[in-house]
C-alpha cells in the first residue's frame, strides 16, 4: 500500500474542494463522504484543518456513471467500452493501487495471509468474513465424491488434448442437465448447488492433464481437503504443501474484478432468469474469447516460442522493434502495474526450478519491464505460477475460471436480487429509413 500524500497548500489542478466535489457530482457533502468511504473517490489532506480534497478523475467517472444509469445517450453508449461501470453492485471494488476489494476487503491482504479459498468465495457470496478462518465448517458442505456424468462418457466427447477451459464448458451443461430443481434463484438453492459446482470444476481439470484422464484421477482430486489441493492433485503440481498455498492464493486474487466481459455476461444471463449453471456457462464461453480469456494462452504460446532460457530480451526487443503487442502485460485499470500480477510473479520466483519454462517466463517479464513494455497482469503471473508447478499446459486458464466462478456466482445472486433485466439500448447510426407506420 502507497503511504498517504503530505498535506499541500495549493490544490493541484487534479484536485477539487470537497463543496466543488459535491457541487460537480450535484449531492450533499454527506453523499461525498460516503462515496469517499467506499473507496470510490480518492481524497487527500490540506493544509486548511481538516479539510481534503478530492480527485477530479474519480468524481468525473462517478458523475458519467450516473448519467449512464439515467441513459443519456452518448455517455451511455460509452459506457459498454472499457470504462465505467453500468449496474451498480456491492461485490468487489477496484482501487488502481490496492487492487480488488471484496465487499471492502483486499484481495491482496486476504492472499497474503493464506485465507482459503472457500472462505473467500463466502465473503462474495455475501457472508461476512469470520475472524478466524472457520473454513473446515464451510468446506463440510462443499464435499461431492462424484464428479456427476459419466468421466468415461465425458472422456469420450473430448479429444485427445483439449484445454482445460473448454472440459469445463463442456462439463457445467451437462451437470446442468442432470439437476431438474436448479431453476430457483433463492440463495438456500443457489449456493449448495454453487459450492458443489465449484468443486466438481476443480477436479475436471484433471480431464486436462495427460495421462489422467480416468476415473480414479477424478476421485483422488474430490477426495483432496480443499479447491487447491483439489486443483494440485488433478493437474500434478510439484512442490507438495507450497504448491497448494500458492494455488490457494492465485485463486483468492483471481475470484473476482467487477463487470468484466464474462462478469457481465453472467448477469445478463442471470438477469433473464436463467439458472445458475446458465450463468456460468454464457461466463465460461465469454472468457473463452481471445480478447479475454486468451491472453494466458498467448503468454504461454510466447514462452514456449522463447525456448531456451536467456533469449527472452532479444524476442522482446525485436517484437517491440517491428511494433508488436505482447499480450499479458499492463492493464487499463492499474497504470502503475497489476497488484495481483505482480503477486503471483513473485510467488512464481519462490517455486519455479532453476532451468525450464517458469524461468524462462519469468525472464520475459524481467526484459518487459525493462524495456518499458508494462507491468505483468494477472494473466501472466498465472502462467508464470503455473509453469513454476509444472503444470499442463493451458492450466493458467482452468485457475483463472475455477477461481472466477466464484465472483460469477456472486454477481449471479446479486443481479437475481436486483430482479430487472439487462437490457442496454443501441444508439442508431445507420441509414436513415421511414419509420411511418401504415
Amino acid at each position: 500500500m502507497s503511504s498517504k500524500p503530505d498535506p499541500i497548500s495549493q490544490p493541484p489542478a487534479n484536485y477539487v474542494s470537497a463543496r466543488e466535489a459535491a457541487a460537480l457530482l450535484d449531492v450533499k457533502l454527506a453523499t461525498l463522504y460516503a462515496y469517499t468511504s467506499r473507496g470510490l473517490v480518492e481524497s487527500i489532506p490540506s493544509t486548511r484543518g481538516r479539510a481534503r480534497l478530492y480527485r477530479r478523475r474519480d468524481l468525473e467517472r462517478l458523475r458519467a456513471r450516473r448519467d449512464a444509469r439515467a441513459g443519456h445517450g452518448p455517455v451511455a453508449a460509452g459506457a459498454l467500452q472499457f470504462g465505467e461501470p453500468v449496474l451498480d453492485s456491492a461485490v468487489t471494488a477496484i482501487s488502481p493501487e490496492r487492487g480488488p476489494l471484496y465487499r471492502g476487503h483486499s484481495a491482496l491482504v486476504l492472499a497474503r495471509t493464506g485465507t482459503p479459498f472457500e472462505v473467500v468465495a463466502e465473503l462474495l457470496f455475501g457472508s461476512e468474513l469470520p475472524a478466524e478462518p472457520a473454513w473446515p465448517a464451510i468446506l463440510a458442505s462443499w464435499q461431492v465424491d462424484r464428479l456427476g456424468v459419466s468421466v468415461r462418457a465425458l472422456r469420450e466427447l473430448l479429444a485427445d488434448s483439449l484445454p482445460p477451459l473448454t472440459v469445463l464448458a463442456l462439463l457445467v451443461p451437462l451437470l446442468a442437465s442432470r439437476d431438474p430443481g436448479r431453476f430457483s434463484e433463492r440463495p438456500e438453492a443457489v449456493l449448495p448447488r454453487a459450492r458443489v459446482l465449484i468443486r466438481r470444476m476443480a477436479a475436471a481439470l484433471a480431464l486436462a492433464r495427460p495421462g489422467a484422464r480416468n476415473e480414479p484421477a477424478i476421485l483422488e482430486a474430490l477426495g483432496a481437503g480443499s479447491i487447491a489441493h483439489t486443483i494440485a492433485v488433478g493437474l500434478g503440481a510439484r512442490g507438495g504443501a507450497r504448491a497448494v498455498q500458492a494455488i490457494d492464493a492465485a485463486l483468492v486474487l483471481a475470484a473476482d474484478h467487477e463487470l468484466n466481459a464474462s462478469t457481465f455476461a453472467a448477469r445478463v444471463a442471470a438477469s433473464t432468469g436463467a439458472d445458475v449453471f446458465g450463468g456460468i456457462t454464457a461466463a465460461l464461453v465469454c472468457l473463452a474469447g481471445p480478447r479475454h480469456g486468451g491472453a494466458a494462452d498467448r503468454v504461454e504460446a510466447l514462452v514456449a516460442a522463447i525456448g531456451e532460457p536467456g533469449e527472452a530480451e532479444r524476442i522482446v526487443h525485436e517484437r517491440q522493434r517491428r511494433g508488436e503487442i505482447i499480450d499479458g502485460f499492463g492493464h487499463p485499470l492499474y497504470p502503475e502495474g497489476d497488484p495481483r500480477g505482480a503477486t503471483l510473479v513473485e510467488l512464481a520466483r519462490e517455486l519455479a526450478p532453476p532451468p525450464g519454462p517458469a524461468r524462462t517466463c519469468l525472464e520475459l517479464v524481467d526484459a518487459m519491464q525493462q524495456g518499458g513494455g508494462g507491468a505483468p497482469t494477472v494473466d501472466t503471473g498465472l502462467v508464470a505460477l503455473a509453469l513454476a508447478l509444472e503444470l499442463p499446459p493451458g492450466s493458467a486458464g482452468g485457475l483463472f475460471s475455477v477461481a472466477r466462478s466464484a465472483g460469477w456466482v456472486a454477481h449471479i445472486l446479486e443481479q437475481y436480487a436486483a430482479g430487472y433485466l439487462v437490457r442496454p439500448r443501441a444508439r442508431y447510426l445507420g441509414p436513415d429509413c421511414d419509420l411511418a407506420m401504415d
